[in-house]
């Protein structure tokens, strides 16, 4: 595929627009669209929204360069790229209006000879689904473009790299729209590029996360029963983890962000008789949550409920990152709060957050009678026992 061509990206959150900028950078024009007007205002200003390594930079010289424009409205390219949400509704069950919606925006702007590639997570036949709402509007269409499914596979912190570096997985409708989007993506991915069809790359993206979230599970799982029988779980998870062929993850506070915490309900909600593991490990990781704040509201009680002063330390999901998305931390502090406990805060990765009294960590340490470590951020990996405080560690930062 030819460098001279224009690319629409729909959605400019947490991948949409590292991707956007990424693509940018190769010279290449790219029209972001998004329907929030301050996303839009912001990333015009060369400035990003949200928090992520090296991306601010990029993202500046881009748009300096006129490379990368934001708007509301998409507009005639060579290529479009689905990156919008797919949240879980109440049920648990995947909700893919947004990737609807992004599709029908674009069919006015569609052509022949056009690539169309969804990187949002999507049950299984959602590319297939969306292919058939394009031709029902425009049959002309029809085996006259590419349709491909390319899930993103990246970790927040370290996006820009890994959009970079890291293999993808492109499943085609057909081969040649297989074809067609590896040789877009070969402009900007280093990595291999692995054809296959549609449905198995829309499955791939939801093994990965469910495979991780599996695993979590045990540890988290590992981490309760060692409680009960009184060993240190950072020093057993060291030791077993010495044998050749054993890895043992790290225990937390439960599973957050929008890809393991969610993809794996898209199994489920699918295959509900055959997904037994998988259901298991999301109850789990779901409970380690609920046995973390019984275990702190337990401490707790031994104090004046109308004087102890707490400090959560932690509100992403993950270290030294600003998502909040199913954090597990954030709703143990939301708890915490809604139970009337005088509940400091620390986040070094937001500056503000409706509802919650945001301290730095030097405040948090001085003021609170007791310490509750929830997210493993940096800042707080160099923390030293203080005599008269009580400390509760759920991310291994003291060991």
């Amino acid at each position: 595929m030819k460098k001279d061509i224009k690319v629409v990206i729909m959605g400019l959150g947490y991948i949409g627009l590292p991707t956007a900028a990424l693509i940018a950078s190769k010279k290449i024009c790219v029209h972001g669209v998004d329907v929030e007007e301050n996303v839009i205002e912001t990333i015009n200003q060369g400035k990003i929204h949200i928090i992520e390594p090296d991306l601010d930079g990029l993202v500046n010289n881009v748009v300096g360069n006129g490379f990368l424009i934001a708007d509301t409205t998409p507009i005639n390219a060579d290529v479009f790229l689905i990156a919008v949400p797919t949240p879980l509704n109440d049920n648990f069950e995947p909700d893919i209006s947004y990737v609807e919606s992004a599709i029908k925006r674009i069919i006015p702007y569609l052509r022949k000879g056009n690539l169309v590639i969804i990187e949002s997570t999507c049950p299984i036949g959602t590319t297939s689904k969306m292919s058939e709402i394009i031709f029902s509007n425009m049959p002309e269409l029809r085996n006259n473009i590419n349709i491909a499914y390319c899930p993103e596979r990246v970790l927040p912190g370290q996006v820009i790299y890994e959009l970079t570096h890291n293999d993808r997985i492109i499943g085609g409708l057909d081969e040649k729209s297989a074809k067609v989007a590896m040789s877009f993506y070969n402009i900007f991915v280093k990595g291999d590029l692995h054809t296959t069809n549609a449905k198995t790359a829309e499955m791939c993206k939801l093994v990965e996360n469910a495979y991780r979230d599996v695993n979590i599970a045990f540890v988290n799982e590992l981490s309760i029963i060692a409680d009960k029988a009184h060993i240190n779980i950072w020093e057993l998870i060291d030791l077993a983890s010495k044998h050749p062929r054993v890895d043992i993850m790290q225990p937390g506070c439960g599973v957050g962000g929008h890809c393991i915490a969610v993809d794996p309900w898209f199994l489920i909600s699918d295959f509900k008789d055959d997904s037994k593991i998988i259901k298991t490990a999301r109850e789990i990781n779901i409970n380690k949550t609920e046995w973390v704040l019984a275990k702190i509201v337990e401490k707790l009680s031994k104090f004046d409920k109308t004087r102890v002063v707490v400090a959560c330390m932690g509100l992403a999901y993950k270290p030294d990152i600003d998502d909040l998305r199913e954090s597990s931390a954030l709703k143990i502090c939301r708890k915490l709060i809604s139970e009337d406990y005088n509940v400091l805060t620390v986040e070094p990765n937001i500056d503000a957050l409706d509802g919650f009294e945001l301290v730095d960590y030097e405040e948090a340490l001085e003021r609170a009678d007791v310490i509750i470590f929830l997210v493993k951020h940096r800042e707080f990996r160099n923390y030293t026992l203080v005599p008269d405080k009580v400390v509760l560690d759920f991310c291994g930062v003291v060991k």
